[in-house]
């Protein structure tokens, strides 16, 4: 990650204000997990319960994932079902009970899931979750233009993150806003900050320039939406483009193989990593996926230990 060199003491400025509510080796993460076998002795059975975090309209989740449900329930000969939840810190505490044994969740809630459950592994990733990266975006009117140079001017507009628990649409962009400016957002925000709840839903809101004219979110999101045509690039601007870091992973409990039997972990890894239909992979959306281990988050579970976010 670009951030790699940056010391220990600027993440340590970020903790007053961040809530807790808010490299893949040869050695796969499964074979670590203790997984093998053929995934059918043992198990006591039941469903595969799966989620993933809200971080778009919950109304169309279901219509995106079921389909997923149906591919992996077909590939592993169990049964596979999604089950939505109410926001981030929902889908972790759903996973530390065993309620939810696959998780699809963003950097910082998988490295949080991990921590609180002995033996979970992250076993995929999307193609592009290597390098992710944020857009701080502005309305049109504020006549802020893109640059590489962090736009200042942000602070003087109403402003909105994404989730509190966000990677993409909180942490990060945070980091980079003290690392560029020295300040935190409460100093930073002349007229104030707020938090949509959701990536579409802060670019939905920085267009209609209403209640805030700046925001930030994931690429992946804001460029989905200019292709289906949610917003227009030359009315919601991109302004300035984060460096690049670790984010959204699949994240398997260890639960699996006392219910599927030993394997079962490593056959959904597998299962994951061949999906090629672009319907599906839609639902993520990604180009493809991809084997990951619990090591490719390694610089994200060290920042969120810092902040104490993690224990």
């Amino acid at each position: 990650m670009r951030q790699c060199g940056i010391r220990r003491w600027m993440w340590a400025a970020l903790v007053a204000t961040l809530a807790v509510g808010c490299g893949n080796g040869e050695e796969s993460a499964v074979a670590r997990s203790g997984g093998g076998g053929n995934g059918t002795a043992g198990g006591t059975g039941g469903v595969l319960a799966w989620t993933a975090i809200p971080d778009a309209n919950a109304e169309g989740l279901n219509a995106r994932y079921t389909p997923v449900s149906a591919y992996l329930s077909a590939k592993l000969g169990i049964d596979v079902e999604y089950r939505p939840v109410a926001d981030y810190k929902a889908s972790v505490e759903a996973f530390k009970a065993g309620d939810i044994q696959l998780a699809w969740f963003g950097g910082l809630t998988g490295v949080q899931a991990r921590a609180a459950v002995d033996g979970a592994v992250a076993i995929a990733q999307g193609a592009e979750d290597r390098a992710y990266k944020s857009y701080f975006i502005a309305h049109r009117d504020t006549g802020i233009e893109r640059s590489n140079a962090f736009p200042t001017e942000i602070a003087r507009f109403g402003f909105t993150f994404g989730s509190p628990n966000s990677t993409s649409g909180r942490l990060m962009p945070e980091f980079y806003i003290r690392k560029e400016t020295g300040l935190s957002p409460r100093d930073f925000f002349t007229v104030g900050f707020s938090f949509s709840g959701a990536h579409d839903k802060t670019a939905l809101m920085v267009q209609e320039g209403t209640e805030v004219k700046c925001g930030v979110l994931n690429y992946k999101t804001y460029d989905q939406m200019v292709a289906e045509g949610r917003i227009d690039p030359e009315v919601c601007r991109i302004v300035w483009v984060t460096p690049t870091y670790a984010d959204y992973n699949f994240t398997a409990h260890p639960r699996l193989e006392q219910m599927f039997g030993a394997g079962t972990i490593e056959r959904l890894q597998q299962a994951l990593v061949a999906m090629q239909d672009p319907k599906l992979l839609g639902a993520f959306p990604r180009s493809a996926m991809i084997a990951a281990s619990n090591d490719d988050y390694g610089e994200i579970e060290e920042t969120a230990k810092d902040l104490g976010l993690v224990r």
